[in-house]
């Protein structure tokens, strides 16, 4: 059986499969779907999430949407590299870490990113700016748990590619034209968080990474950094 994904192109949530996939070495048929062509409405795609969202994951006659819940299907379909680590120790910090990003890491990061990327920006609004501290906080947070390496054990977990993808939407909204008016303070990371820095490195190196980062990213006027600094 061939394992076929749903994705599109800046969905971070479908990032998060991606790499997975190219973590784990496993072979798949992708399907690149337009949000602008309103690919996700047809009623083909309806019928296997009929939420219209990505990413969606086909493995045989096992259909699978949302990512988290991709990543556990991956681990147990196919547990050589495991992303949710190797005892029930380590299983239990990934999840936590999975969820801690759920709760605060993704909100704090959106709070921020979301409307520099997709806007509107109120004139005299003073969200993002009120948004900062509690930024800074998680990534303080991130900087100290990195400081060894990966998140959890020795390897790479779901909880690093869940935090990588994070961080790589905050990335790109700090670098639009649109983020100078805010002095945001997180590009480049190095000065303030050396460890962040390092810890993405090892998610870049995954083989077949630079295929996995959004297309349209590297076009345009100001293309996302191809990696974290």
């Amino acid at each position: 059986m061939s394992i076929e994904l749903y994705w599109g192109s800046g969905s971070t949530p479908a990032w998060r499969v991606q790499l997975a996939l190219a973590l784990k070495a496993l072979p798949y048929t992708s399907h690149l779907l337009s949000f602008a062509a309103r690919d996700t409405r047809t009623p083909g795609f309806l019928a296997l999430n009929p939420r219209g969202k990505v990413p969606t994951l086909v493995d045989g006659d096992v259909v699978v949407n949302e990512s988290i819940a991709i990543l556990a299907y991956l681990d147990r379909a196919h547990p050589a590299t495991p992303l949710f680590g190797s005892t029930p120790a380590e299983a239990a910090q990934a999840w936590r870490l999975v969820m801690e990003f759920e709760s605060h890491g993704g909100p704090a990061i959106s709070a921020v990113a979301r409307p520099i990327l997709f806007g509107p920006i109120e004139p005299g609004s003073t969200a993002i700016r009120d948004a900062l501290p509690a930024l800074y906080a998680e990534l303080d947070l991130l900087e100290q748990r990195v400081q060894g390496g990966a998140l959890v054990g020795s390897t790479l977990s779901a909880a690093d590619i869940v935090w990588f993808c994070g961080l790589q939407q905050l990335i790109r909204a700090a670098t639009r034209p649109a983020a100078q008016a805010f002095d945001l303070g997180v590009w480049p990371l190095a000065p303030r968080w050396p460890a962040i820095v390092r810890w993405a490195g090892l998610v870049e190196a995954i083989p077949g990474y630079d295929a996995t980062r959004p297309p349209h990213w590297a076009d345009g006027d100001h293309p996302a950094p191809p990696r974290v600094g």
